[in-house]
């Protein structure tokens, strides 16, 4: 059983949804408006049994003309950034909390964030990662909702009902904003420790409770070993 924060849900039955079923679902996905305007659907790539699991927030341009996530300048950088962590594509899963594009690479709405919500838990469901790391306040927000800033928590491993969630920057805010692009890559750099940590523990086959996001601040000081 796998809960989020906020939410109690068996995810045993979706567990016997391939990815190959789940990449279809989403193809003939008419959920929300996104359907509409898309090019192609992004359903996400990668190790069908990886231990990582990168989670961003939605395919831009490059992306929905082609199917696959991150290929176009931040999805470079994704690579650049996946090598310092000792890792490549072929390793991990990558995909997006919205599966098709939103018009002019808006920011998603929250119907269409709904709409795609079972696909991404299905997903996780099918690929058992031990470590989910988030590209961007979007994605943190499917597991740490409520979280007051990027900033409190780049970087940290924090522990989310049996898996450890990393959060990052997403690589396009690098492209935005040259600052950060240190960060980011720092940040990265931990990912093998956190990930070595992560593998090493047994499995947790219950719920653990989640503390309320108000309070996060409060318990970054326990999990700062993992950072």
């Amino acid at each position: 059983m796998l809960a989020w924060p906020g939410v109690s849900l068996c995810l045993e039955a979706e567990s016997l949804i391939t990815l190959e079923e789940i990449r279809g679902q989403i193809a003939r996905c008419r959920q929300c408006d996104l359907s509409k305007a898309r090019g192609q659907t992004v359903p996400g790539e990668g190790a069908s049994r990886a231990d990582v699991m990168l989670v961003g927030e939605a395919p831009g341009f490059y992306e929905d003309q082609h199917g696959k996530p991150f290929i176009g300048p931040a999805g470079q950088f994704l690579d650049d950034l996946l090598a310092l962590a000792e890792l490549s594509r072929k390793e991990v899963f990558i995909t997006n909390v919205v599966k098709c594009r939103p018009p002019g690479n808006r920011d998603p709405e929250p119907d269409e964030l709904a709409a795609c919500d079972g696909y991404l838990r299905a997903q996780i469901a099918a690929i058992q990662p031990k470590v989910i790391v988030t590209l961007g306040r979007f994605s943190l927000a499917k597991f740490i909702p409520n979280t007051r800033s990027m900033r409190e928590v780049h970087g940290r491993a924090l522990p989310v009902e049996g898996m450890v969630v990393c959060a990052m920057y997403h690589p396009a805010a690098a492209l935005h904003q040259g600052s950060l692009r240190r960060v980011i890559e720092d940040d990265f750099r931990t990912l093998p420790m956190i990930i070595a940590q992560a593998q090493s523990r047994p499995p947790i086959l219950e719920p653990v409770p989640v503390v309320a996001a108000p309070v996060l601040a409060e318990q970054i000081p326990l999990f700062e070993s993992f950072a």
